[in-house]
C-alpha cells in the first residue's frame, strides 16, 4: 500500500504553477496522491508530458501553458480552470526564476524578469483566484517563498532575495484582509532543493564540476543532504488541506536545518 495515498484533498481543486518540473512537480504529484483534481501550469511544454504520465497513473490533471508574466494569459489559464472544474479551492504559487548577478552588474532587464516573476506573478495569480474563493467562502494559497531574502543571502542573488522577502509582505498582508473569507494564506521558504534551478545555479558557480557546488551546499546542511520536491509538496499539501484550517499568515522554513549554524567555522568538530 502507497503510503501517501490518503484522501485528505479529495473533491479539492489545486492550481500549482511551475508545475512542469521541480519543486511545481513535486507538488502537483503530492496533491495529485491525496485526491486533488490539478490544474499544472508553466510556459513549458514539458507540463504537457508531466500531465500525460498523471493521467497514466488515474490521477485527474490538466495542464496550461501559461506565461507568468502576462496578466492576460494568467486570467485565461484561471478561466479555463473555473470553467473545467467548477471552482479552485487551492492557489499553489511556485514559479520563480533565479539567475546569478552580481548587484552593480545587473541589467534592467534581469531585474524586470525576477520581479514580474517572483513577485507581480505571485501578486497577479492571487488577484485572479481571489475572487473566486471569496464568492465560494473558502480557499488555501501556499505561497513559494525562499530562506534567501527573508533570512540568508549568497553572492549574486540580491535580487532574487528581495523578491523572495516581498512575498512574505504579500502573504501576511493578504492572510489578514482575506481570513474573513475563510481563506487562509501561508508561505514556505525552502531552503537547497534539488531542483532543475538549483542545477543551474550550481553550473554558473563552477560550469566545470558544478557537482562540487551541490556536495559542498550538502556538507553545509545538518541533516547532510539537499530536499527533494516530493518533501516540499508534502508540506504544500498540509497547507493546503483542512488540516491547517487555523494557520494563517505565517512562514515555514523547510531547509534541513541549513540556517541554525551561526557560522560553519567555529565549535567543536
Amino acid at each position: 500500500m502507497n503510503k501517501y495515498v490518503v484522501g485528505k484533498l479529495d473533491g479539492k481543486v489545486a492550481l500549482v504553477t511551475g508545475s512542469a518540473r521541480g519543486n511545481g512537480l513535486g507538488t502537483a504529484r503530492c496533491f495529485a496522491r491525496y485526491g486533488a483534481k490539478v490544474i499544472m501550469l508553466d510556459k513549458l511544454d514539458e507540463v504537457f508530458a508531466a500531465a500525460e504520465e498523471f493521467k497514466a497513473q488515474g490521477y485527474d490533471v490538466c495542464p496550461i501553458r501559461m506565461d507568468i508574466t502576462d496578466p492576460r494569459q494568467i486570467k485565461d489559464a484561471v478561466s479555463k480552470g473555473i470553467e473545467l472544474y467548477g471552482r479552485i479551492d487551492v492557489l499553489v504559487n511556485n514559479a520563480g526564476v533565479s539567475i546569478l548577478s552580481k548587484f552593480l552588474e545587473t541589467p534592467q532587464e534581469l531585474i524586470d524578469l525576477h520581479f514580474n516573476v517572483n513577485l507581480f506573478g505571485v501578486m497577479n495569480l492571487c488577484a485572479a483566484v481571489l475572487p473566486h474563493m471569496v464568492k465560494q467562502n473558502y480557499g488555501r494559497i501556499v505561497n513559494v517563498s525562499s530562506v534567501t531574502g527573508p533570512y540568508v543571502s549568497d553572492e549574486g542573488e540580491i535580487i532574487y532575495g528581495i523578491t523572495k522577502a516581498g512575498v512574505i509582505g504579500l502573504t501576511k498582508g493578504l492572510a489578514l484582509e482575506f481570513a474573513k473569507h475563510n481563506i487562509t494564506v501561508n508561505a514556505i521558504c525552502p531552503g537547497y532543493i534539488h531542483t532543475p534551478m538549483v542545477d543551474g545555479a550550481a553550473k554558473q558557480s563552477n560550469p566545470r564540476n558544478p557537482q562540487a557546488v551541490l556536495d559542498g551546499i550538502a556538507r553545509t546542511v545538518p541533516l547532510g543532504r539537499l530536499g527533494t520536491p516530493d518533501e516540499i509538496g508534502e508540506l504544500i499539501a498540509f497547507l493546503g488541506s483542512d488540516e491547517s484550517s487555523y494557520i494563517t499568515g505565517i512562514d515555514i522554513t523547510i531547509d534541513g536545518g541549513a540556517a541554525l549554524p551561526e557560522t560553519n567555522v567555529i565549535g567543536i568538530r
